[in-house]
C-alpha cells in the first residue's frame, strides 16, 4: 500500500470527522487571491472560530458520502476551499462576504447550514444575520429598557409621595389656625344671641 494512498485516506478521515462535528460548511472559490489575502482571511476566520480549509474535491466527495452535506458535492468545479463552523452556524458566511466585499477574487459558490443546502443567494441572505452575541445584545436590549422605564415609573412614584408627605403637616396647621381664628368668633356670635334673648323677652310682656 502506498505512502500516497494513506495520505489520501488520512486526509478522507479528516474532513469526515469535521464533517461529523460542522454545523455548518460554506464553499468558495478563492483562485485569484494572493498569499497576503489568504494569510488574512485564514487569520479573521480563526477569530471567527471558523475552520477555513483547502481539500482536493475528489477527496471531499468520498467524505461526504452519507452525511448531511452530500448535497454540495455538485458545486464542487475547479480549486474549491471549505469552511466549518463547530459553534456558530453563521460565522462562516458573514466572516467570508465580509472578506469578498474588499476581495473580489473570493466568490461565495454554495452552502449547508444546519442540514439544509443554499446556493450562493441563500449563502448571501444567511450571511446577513447577526451574531448570536448580537442577538443576545439586543434581546437584552430589549429587556432591559422597559424594566429601566418601569423603575423610572416607581421612583417618581415614590418621589411623588415623598413630596405629599411633606406638605401634609403644612396643611394640617393651616387647618388648626383657621379654626383657632374662627372659634373667638362663633362664640362672640353666641354671647350676642344670649344678651338679645332678654330684650326679646321684655318686649313680650
Amino acid at each position: 500500500m502506498s505512502a500516497n494512498f494513506e495520505a489520501k485516506k488520512e486526509l478522507v478521515a479528516e474532513i469526515n470527522g469535521k464533517l461529523k462535528d460542522a454545523k455548518s460548511l460554506v464553499l468558495v472559490d478563492y483562485m485569484g487571491i494572493n498569499v497576503e489575502d489568504a494569510t488574512k482571511l485564514r487569520k479573521e476566520c480563526r477569530e471567527a472560530g471558523v475552520d477555513y480549509k483547502v481539500y482536493k474535491n475528489n477527496l471531499f466527495k468520498r467524505a461526504t458520502e452519507g452525511t448531511d452535506f452530500e448535497e454540495i458535492n455538485k458545486d464542487l468545479i475547479g480549486p474549491n476551499a471549505f469552511a466549518f463552523s463547530y459553534d456558530d452556524a453563521t460565522a462562516p458566511a458573514r466572516v467570508l462576504k465580509k472578506f469578498a466585499k474588499e476581495n473580489e477574487a473570493l466568490e461565495l459558490k454554495a452552502g449547508i447550514i444546519e442540514g439544509v443546502y443554499y446556493d450562493t443567494d441563500g449563502i448571501e441572505k444567511i450571511a446577513d444575520i447577526p451574531s448570536r452575541e448580537v442577538l443576545i445584545a439586543k434581546i437584552l436590549g430589549s429587556i432591559k429598557s422597559p424594566l429601566n422605564n418601569f423603575a423610572y415609573l416607581i421612583k417618581a412614584i415614590a418621589d411623588k409621595k415623598a413630596e405629599g408627605g411633606e406638605e401634609a403637616p403644612v396643611e394640617a396647621e393651616e387647618v388648626k389656625e383657621e379654626a383657632q381664628s374662627e372659634a373667638p368668633v362663633e362664640a362672640e356670635e353666641v354671647k350676642e344671641e344670649k344678651e338679645e334673648a332678654p330684650a326679646e323677652a321684655a318686649d313680650a310682656e
